[in-house]
């Protein structure tokens, strides 16, 4: 990995882009040997958000400013990555923030040589993964948050196809995308669609949102007041329920925009993960319905799935063909 200083000065909408014909290997900036860059040219121009910028460069625009956050603590074989995910991206308004609380495997050396490039670094310690992305979001300037951990990360377009979705949907809240799972190398193993959102479907294991290709707006982020610090598993999911309670509006894109990586050093790869997940979905049906969850909702459950699934011929599809996605 290249760990010395590295300029990211222009953050340019005129960045390169090499296809060959017929659909070979893209130089996109696709790190890894993901799937996506295999893909037909047309495919890879849909699935990555590829947008026409020359508005951009129109005087006089106003655009949106993204912020994204990324919380790091030793992970260092992935993070080089990961920042190169956000530095690369053509959107032109990218403010970007980088939480680590103390690693010891040198992710700390590698964010310190992109220093001159990443808006903020935060080396305090914290309360956790939650509290360290409050830390970062409370010194953001940008219009749109979005956060990326340090073994994920952004496919090439995807702040800017977030920006032209704001722009073009002002009473959108919450934007989100789906994203390819991949492996501990970056192999393609599945594809993690995200499904409608409501509290309701949420609660009964029917509706999940791909959070590495979700964006929201700043005010709804502050009027939740962010992040429970207190939630060490789905510190997302919980957000996600709080801000629809709080009336924010959510809507999906049909893009791949990020890449989350599973693996069994991860934490949602964990069988540790899984069974805290379970208590923790457990807990939150409680929080929302005032009651504890039955076999009747069990079954309730599974059916709204299906239709999830019936309701969605993509997912079925890739549901039957690789199986469960984090357990959807």
């Amino acid at each position: 990995m290249g760990r010395g200083r590295r300029s990211y000065p222009a953050r340019s909408a005129n960045r390169r882009q090499s296809h060959s014909r017929g659909g070979s290997r893209c130089n996109e900036g696709c790190a890894g040997r993901l799937a996506c860059c295999w893909v037909s040219d047309e495919a890879h121009s849909k699935e990555a958000g590829n947008i026409d910028l020359r508005a951009f460069a129109i005087e006089g625009i106003s655009l949106i400013k993204i912020t994204i956050v990324t919380i790091s603590f030793n992970q260092a074989r992935f993070l080089d990555q990961a920042i190169k995910s956000v530095l690369e991206q053509d959107y032109p308004l990218v403010e970007y923030i980088v939480v680590d609380p103390g690693s010891t495997d040198g992710s700390r050396e590698i964010i310190e040589g992109y220093r001159s490039s990443i808006d903020h670094i935060i080396f305090d310690r914290d309360e956790g993964p939650a509290d360290g992305l409050n830390r970062g979001f409370s010194m953001a300037k940008g219009q749109i948050f979005g956060f990326v951990n340090s073994d994920d990360y952004l496919l090439p377009g995807a702040l800017s196809a977030a920006a032209a979705a704001f722009e073009a949907s002002p009473e959108t809240d919450v934007l989100s995308g789906h994203a390819y799972v991949v492996d501990e190398a970056g192999v393609q193993r599945n594809r993690f669609f995200s499904r409608r959102f409501s509290v309701r479907r949420f609660v009964y294991g029917a509706s999940a949102l791909a959070q590495q290709s979700t964006f929201f707006r700043a005010e709804i982020f502050r009027k939740v007041h962010g992040f429970n610090v207190r939630n060490r598993v789905a510190w997302d999911g919980e957000l996600w329920v709080d801000m629809a309670l709080a009336g924010a509006k959510f809507r999906r894109t049909d893009r791949f925009m990020s890449a989350f990586r599973v693996y069994d050093g991860s934490i949602t790869g964990s069988r540790t993960f899984q069974q805290q997940r379970e208590e923790y979905q457990a807990e939150i049906f409680s929080r929302v319905t005032g009651r504890p969850r039955s076999r009747r909702d069990s079954v309730l459950g599974a059916i709204m799935k299906l239709r999830e699934y019936f309701g969605h011929p993509a997912i079925l599809k890739q549901r039957l063909l690789c199986g469960p996605t984090i357990g959807h």
